[in-house]
């Protein structure tokens, strides 16, 4: 029997706060540090490897975690999850989101169909019609290919799916796999379709839609930006658009689409990079084959995760060490470091992955918690963040956790020898020397050069940054999120939070405002 309890009832969480804390900056240093590196490793899909030996944990912190993750239940409570009990209570829905790359357990019923051929079968469809875009049995109106497709929609309809491409691009490219550029329209800002739409030939370009409602205000009115751009070059808005929607959407049988994609209540917007959402635009960018090689990265690395020895599950290891920084050391963000330029967005997803999920203030009953949830996450590829951010790193009053992702080989291989070193040994020179520095840090007696050092750091490392190391490295950090949310007792797969701005917006639209928000309507002059 599962038991949903705070993590406060915890017993072994009152034994985990007991346990000494690790000095880092003797931990890390000379021959022992060296030994850790070697010791606090485990292995991840795609041949990735979750390296945790700067972290502040020990043997000892080690086995009071893997109590913690017994008494949480996390491994029951996920084995719930993708076998179809209802784990978003507050929408009351299953999460399905690992059905969409592969079955850890019992067929998952829903709606009448099986969830997990439902998914397979909408995969194969958006396959076949990539397909004929490429070869031009899908064309436009000229009879000419499609070259563009543009991506129109908010949140997890863009930030996802956004950062894949990006991560993908210059592997494909290298790779004789890219097939079309993708661009991508979001904000409901007129600049951000303008822009887009103005470094685009509209007459070879595809646009997808895409809304789980078909309701969503910012993703509806760019569609009419665009459809009103068709239209004024003369071009037929249904023989330039699909759809991925939901079945009961009012856009999933619509006359203004070449076709429609469907998707589930069952996969949150922020989870939704391996279904349709991110499955269309990417297929249409790189291939099927690309996408289907992402998905395999997805779905081996979620069967990582239900390995039950915590010290063999990286994704629930960097959860529980994430919950120990939390709320055992008190450190208030995280900051994600990937050297690699190719992940430029993944940060930025993974902040809406991360605080959408767990910023939550209530537990799964809507009862107030008295302990602290999500961190604040924020990142930039290095080594561009060293020259911003990395400051307060380094000397600033709060330490900040850190996550470093690296890869030993670049994606183009195209590189320069200068003073000896490449420059992709130059940018993992970079990531090694930092790791340390957090960690170790240097004595002055000039303080304004000390650096205290014991700033906790992980690193995921790879040889190269492909489909399946994306895939693979995605539900890790899907995993993560959704292993500390059991352990915080809430509620990681809704997002009520985002609900109260939408409503007051309207209402400004309307007119209908009083107080201060008719005074900041006047001010914007709405």
């Amino acid at each position: 029997m599962i038991n949903w309890n705070n993590l406060d009832t915890l017993k072994s969480y009152e034994k985990l706060k007991a346990v000494k804390r690790l000095n880092l900056v003797e931990a890390m240093s000379g021959a022992q540090g060296a030994e850790r590196v070697g010791k606090y490793s485990v292995p991840m899909a795609a041949g990735l490897t979750f390296n945790y030996a700067s972290k502040e944990v020990d043997d000892d912190i080690l086995s009071a975690l893997k109590e913690l993750a017994e008494e949480a239940q996390l491994t029951e409570k996920y084995q719930a999850l993708y076998e179809g009990e209802v784990i978003n209570t507050g929408e009351k829905r299953m999460v399905l989101h690992q059905l969409t790359r592969g079955q850890l357990g019992k067929d998952v019923m829903a709606d009448g169909v099986n969830k997990r051929e439902f998914y397979e079968n909408e995969q194969k469809r958006i396959a076949e019609f990539a397909e004929k875009v490429h070869s031009g049995e899908i064309a436009n109106a000229s009879g000419e290919k499609f070259t563009t497709v543009v991506q129109i929609g908010i949140g997890g309809s863009d930030l996802g799916p956004r950062a894949m491409y990006l991560a993908l691009e210059n592997w494909a490219k290298k790779h004789d796999t890219f097939k079309m550029e993708a661009k991508f329209i979001s904000n409901v800002d007129p600049d951000d379709a303008s822009s887009v739409l103005n470094s685009i030939d509209v007459a070879h370009s595809l646009f997808i839609l895409v809304s789980k409602s078909g309701t969503t205000l910012e993703t509806l009115t760019n569609q009419s930006f665009v459809m009103d751009a068709l239209r004024k070059a003369g071009l037929d808005p249904a023989k330039h658009m699909i759809a991925v929607t939901s079945e009961t959407s009012p856009l999933a049988h619509s006359d203004d689409f070449i076709t429609a994609f469907y998707m589930d209540d069952y996969i949150g917007g922020r989870y939704s990079s391996t279904s349709g959402v991110g499955g269309a635009v990417l297929s249409l960018a790189f291939g099927p084959k690309v996408f289907a090689d992402f998905l395999q990265g997805a779905a081996e690395e979620d069967k990582l995760s239900a390995e039950s020895d915590l010290l063999k599950n990286p994704a629930m290891l960097d959860a529980l060490i994430g919950v120990y920084e939390r709320n055992v050391l008190g450190y208030p963000s995280t900051a994600v470091l990937p050297y690699s330029q190719a992940l430029s967005r993944f940060p930025a997803h993974l902040q809406q992955l991360d605080m959408e999920s767990n910023g939550k203030s209530v537990n799964r009953f809507g009862e107030p918690v008295d302990y602290v949830t999500g961190p604040v996450i924020f990142g930039e590829p290095g080594t561009n963040g060293q020259h911003s951010f990395y400051q307060l790193l380094h000397q600033g009053t709060d330490i900040v956790p850190l996550q470093f992702i690296g890869f030993r080989n670049s994606q183009i291989r195209n590189d320069v020898d200068i003073q000896d070193s490449t420059s992709q040994q130059k940018l993992c020179a970079n990531v090694a020397a930092q790791i340390v520095a957090f960690a170790c840090g240097k004595s002055d007696e000039n303080l304004n050069k000390n650096f205290k050092g014991g700033r906790p750091s992980s690193i995921i490392v790879g040889s190269e940054l492909d489909p399946k190391a994306l895939g693979a490295l995605l539900a890790h950090f899907e995993n993560k999120v959704m292993f500390q949310g059991f352990v915080w007792n809430i509620n990681s797969f809704d997002q009520e939070g985002v609900q109260l701005g939408k409503t007051l917006a309207k209402k400004v639209l309307a007119h209908e405002t009083d107080g201060a928000l008719a005074a900041y309507s006047r001010l914007l002059n709405i």
